[in-house]
């Protein structure tokens, strides 16, 4: 997922990202997380624990995208910024059938 991801970001005529379309396993939700977010904030966010690998709390090169199925992380995906910024329509979280994601590029 990571890699389609970047590829749809390096493509400068697109300006949104279907995750559903790339998704190729179960989930109904799927938080998208900035550069500094702290594990906690994600948790009380996401209402469930979650162990961040990624470390973003300290970095500011990824936003982490992190999908939730049935109360549990089922997956997660790093999305390196490469000169742009992410952000989900005026929602918490996205689902699968609202699953775009805005690319907004310096």
């Amino acid at each position: 997922m990571e890699n389609s991801i970047q590829s749809i970001v390096k493509d400068k005529n697109k300006s949104q990202i279907n995750i559903d379309s790339l998704a190729n396993f179960e989930w109904d939700k799927g938080y998208l997380f900035p550069p500094y977010t702290a594990e906690e904030s994600m948790e009380k966010q996401m209402g469930v624990n979650f162990k961040d690998r990624s470390n973003i709390y300290s970095r500011d090169d990824i936003y982490l995208l992190v999908f939730v199925n049935n109360e549990k992380v089922v997956q997660y995906a790093e999305i390196k910024r490469n000169q742009s910024d992410f952000s989900i329509d005026a929602t918490e979280y996205i689902t699968p059938s609202k699953a775009l994601i805005k690319i907004n590029r310096h």
